[in-house]
C-alpha cells in the first residue's frame, strides 16, 4: 500500500485554513446583515454657522479652532429660548436628556458662559422629580415622553455634578436635596443601587457601572454643595452614602470595573479565585477618574485597558465590549476618552482622539453621533453630548478642571 502521509501533511493544513476562513466569512456576512451600515440623518442644524460662537473664546490649540467654534455654535443652536437643550435637532433626538443637558451646562461653565449654563439648569430644575427617578428624557416644553423607556437613576448624579460645577447649589438647593436623597434611598444592603437603565438606553436586570459611576460623582458633588451652603446634616448623610457606594463599587466592580459585576461560573481549588464572567469593558469607566473623581492608579489602568479594548478598526470607540459588534464608533464615548486623557494629563491620547473627531465631522462641520465602517459620519448631527465633551476636553487641555 502506498504511504500518503507526506501528501496529507501537504494538503491538510490548507484545507483546514480554507474551512475556517469560510466559517469566518459566513459569520461576518451574518453580522453585517444583522447590523447594517448606519447612515447620516442630516449634515447639521439648518442656518447654524460657527460665527455664532463668541469670538473671544478660542481653542487651546489652533488646529482645533474650527472644531471648537462649530461645537459651541451647535450648542447655541440646540439650546432653545426656554433653556431646553436638545440632544439633537431631528426626530427621536429632539428631546432633553438630563445627562446631555448636564454636560452642556458644565461645558458652558468651563468656558465662563455662566448665564447660558444657568439657563440650562433652570430648565432641568423646572422638570425635576420631587421624588423618584428622573425621566430618561423630556420634551422641549418639559413634558414626559411616553415611549416606554424606563426612568433612569443616573440622571440624579449628572445634574448634581453640573449644579456643583456651576456653583449653583444655593440657587437650586431643592434640586440638590431631592436628587441626592434619591440616590441615598436607592442604595441597598450591599451598598449599591438596584438595576436601572443608563446611557445605553435599554432595560437592565442588574446594576451597571453606567449607573454607579455618575451616582458617585453626584454624591461627592452634593457633599461639596451642602458644605458650602452650610447644611451639615445633609453633608454628613450624603458623605456616608458616598463612602458606602465607593467601597461597594471597588469591592464588586474592581479592579477592572466592567459594565456589570463579575459573575462566578466555576470554582477551582480552595483558596483560588473563581473563574467569572462580566459585562466587559464600558466607556463609562472614564467617569471613575478625572475630571469626575480623584485619580487612582487602579482606575487609570482600567481606563487605559478599556480604551484599548473598545477602540474600533476605524479609530473611534464603541460604547462597550458587549455592544453590538458592527465596527461602528460612537462619538460621545470617543470624546469621553479624550476628556479623560486631557484631565489626567495624557495630552498625546487627547490630541489623537480630538483629531479623529475633527477629521470625521459632517460637510457642514457638525459632530455626528457615529462614524461608520466606511469612515463616514452617521446618525444624528450635531449631537449635544459630543459637542459638550469636545469643549470640555479642550478646556481640560488649557487648565485643570475642578474635581468633586
Amino acid at each position: 500500500m502506498r504511504d500518503d502521509t507526506r501528501r496529507r501533511d501537504r494538503w491538510y493544513p490548507p484545507v483546514v485554513i480554507a474551512v475556517l476562513l469560510a466559517i469566518m466569512a459566513v459569520g461576518t456576512i451574518n453580522n453585517l446583515v444583522r447590523n447594517p451600515q448606519p447612515r447620516l440623518v442630516a449634515d447639521g442644524i439648518p442656518g447654524v454657522v460657527a460665527s455664532r460662537a463668541e469670538s473671544s473664546l478660542s481653542s487651546s490649540d489652533p488646529k482645533y479652532a474650527d472644531l471648537y467654534q462649530h461645537a459651541l455654535a451647535d450648542l447655541d443652536g440646540l439650546t432653545l429660548p426656554n433653556g431646553a437643550t436638545l440632544a439633537g435637532w431631528n426626530g427621536p433626538w429632539r428631546y432633553v436628556w438630563p445627562r446631555d443637558a448636564s454636560f452642556v451646562a458644565v461645558a458652558r461653565c468651563a468656558i465662563g458662559q455662566y448665564d447660558e449654563a444657568l439657563h440650562v439648569l433652570s430648565f432641568l430644575d423646572s422638570v425635576r422629580p420631587t421624588s423618584g427617578r428622573w425621566e430618561a428624557r423630556y420634551t422641549e416644553t418639559g413634558g414626559r415622553v411616553n415611549d416606554g423607556r424606563p426612568k433612569q437613576l443616573d440622571g440624579s448624579g449628572w445634574v448634581l455634578w453640573a449644579t456643583w460645577f456651576c456653583h449653583a447649589g444655593g440657587k437650586y438647593w431643592d434640586l440638590v436635596r431631592e436628587s441626592a436623597d434619591q440616590i441615598v434611598d436607592e442604595l441597598g444592603p450591599n451598598g449599591l443601587p438596584g438595576a436601572s437603565s443608563d446611557y445605553w438606553e435599554r432595560p437592565e436586570t442588574q446594576v451597571t457601572l453606567g449607573t454607579v459611576a455618575p451616582l458617585l460623582t453626584g454624591l461627592r458633588a452634593a457633599v461639596r454643595i451642602a458644605t458650602d451652603q452650610q447644611h451639615p446634616a445633609e453633608a454628613a448623610r450624603w458623605r456616608t452614602a458616598a463612602e458606602t457606594l465607593s467601597k461597594a463599587t471597588d469591592r464588586v466592580f474592581g479592579p477592572d470595573y466592567p459594565r456589570t459585576p463579575p459573575v462566578a461560573t466555576s470554582f477551582v481549588a480552595p483558596g483560588v479565585e473563581p473563574i467569572g464572567l462580566n459585562g466587559g469593558a464600558d466607556a463609562i469607566v472614564t467617569v471613575l477618574g478625572p475630571p469626575f473623581a480623584p485619580a487612582r492608579p487602579v482606575v487609570t489602568t482600567a481606563i487605559d485597558d478599556a480604551h484599548a479594548v473598545l477602540t474600533q478598526p476605524n479609530g473611534g470607540v464603541t460604547p462597550g465590549e458587549v455592544w453590538r459588534a458592527d465596527g461602528v464608533s460612537w462619538t460621545p464615548q470617543t470624546a469621553l476618552f479624550a476628556l479623560s486623557a486631557a484631565a489626567r494629563g495624557d495630552r498625546a491620547t487627547a490630541d489623537k482622539l480630538l483629531s479623529w473627531l475633527d477629521k470625521h465631522r459632517t460637510s457642514t462641520g457638525a459632530l455626528p453621533e457615529k462614524v461608520n465602517r466606511d469612515l463616514e459620519p452617521a446618525g444624528e448631527a450635531p449631537l449635544a453630548w459630543t459637542a459638550a465633551l469636545v469643549v470640555l476636553a479642550d478646556s481640560a487641555l488649557q487648565n485643570p478642571l475642578p474635581i468633586p
